[in-house]
């Protein structure tokens, strides 16, 4: 039973004549008579009789195409699929991010895609830190972008962007005026953190450990917008990525950012993609896209931000009008 004999019986059993299909499908009339016969053995009853010099269906052949007709729609849906699949403009890509990069990293990379090629279509996976490190592996990803590396080597990473890391503190906080902060000032403060699990938790601890101190840890949360809400209680410190809290809330809201003078006060954010499989059209068409924004210089904010902190914008002075500020699922994220 072949896929071409139940597409003729299909015909047939619309009323299409053996000499019509014979000439749809280039094949002789005693060709699709025999083909039509082997299907009525294959099945086991009578499927077509004779009403003159056409064919009809039988009670049990209406039956049975009505099941053809399903299947046969459903192979024409996977067929097309594949084929959509296979078409850069039009096939699926499967994006996993750090929630923390949802607001502001994310959303530019997609959009600014899907501007050039509408006819893409993203599947958007928020993972936790400890995932990032196997979604590749498993499948359930095509490409990966956040701050932690995918564990062994079967996976290629190219370096996006430095997101600058900084100290959150409460409005009403003694250092809320200060711009600029060395870590062992802190000391003494009892700081909020994500989880153990959490890149960014083990790199504040590193940090801190550097500064010649093991922080006092007052609070573990689930993700960065707890932190935020516990900081503005005044209930302690945190050291938060700098990006995608939005400009005005870091300048009047009720958490203020200060400078980390430190050069390893940053994270690294990359995309990642596996090294052992050869990803889609689509989403190498993605990928291609992503590293070109890197290269032109066209991701958002955080850039900017690390090359103030740092002294090195082009120039030598902010452009006019840039606030000096950093700008503020399937699995629930941590990071």
């Amino acid at each position: 039973m072949n896929t071409r004999t139940l597409r003729w019986f299909q015909l047939v059993g619309d009323g299409v004549t053996l000499t019509e299909v014979s000439l749809l499908e280039g094949v002789s009339q005693p060709g699709i008579s025999r083909a039509l016969a082997r299907l009525e053995e294959q099945v086991g009853v009578p499927l077509l009789h004779k009403s003159g010099r056409a064919l009809r269906l039988t009670a049990a052949g209406a039956a049975f195409k009505r099941h053809v007709d399903d299947m046969l729609h459903r192979l024409d849906d996977a067929l097309a699929a594949a084929a959509q699949a296979v078409d850069p403009e039009t096939g699926t890509v499967q994006l996993a991010f750090q929630r923390s990069l949802a607001t502001w990293l994310v959303p530019r990379l997609v959009s600014s895609f899907r501007a050039k090629h509408p006819g893409v279509t993203f599947t958007l996976l928020q993972v936790q830190d400890d995932v990032v490190a196997t979604i590749l592996a498993t499948g359930e990803a095509d490409l990966v972008v956040s701050a932690a590396r995918p564990l062994g080597t079967r996976a290629h990473r190219q370096r996006l962007m430095d997101e600058p890391l900084r100290l959150a503190v409460a409005a009403d906080h003694p250092l809320n005026e200060r711009t600029h902060i060395c870590l062992s000032e802190l000391a003494e403060e009892s700081f909020l953190m994500l989880r153990s699990s959490s890149l960014l938790r083990q790199q504040s601890e590193q940090l801190c450990r550097a500064a010649g101190f093991e922080p006092s840890i007052g609070f573990e949360g689930d993700d960065l917008p707890s932190l935020r809400g516990f900081v503005a209680a005044g209930l302690g410190v945190a050291i938060l990525p700098s990006s995608g809290q939005g400009f005005a809330d870091a300048e009047s809201g009720p958490v203020r950012y200060i400078e980390i003078d430190d050069a390893l006060a940053t994270r690294e954010i990359g995309l990642a993609w596996p090294a052992d499989r050869t990803l889609l059209a689509s989403a190498e068409l993605f990928r291609q896209h992503v590293i070109d924004l890197a290269n032109d210089g066209e991701l958002p904010e955080a850039a900017f931000a690390l090359q103030v902190q740092r002294g090195r914008h082009p120039g030598g002075q902010r452009p006019a009008g840039t606030p000096t500020a950093p700008a503020r699922s399937r699995r629930g994220a941590r990071q």
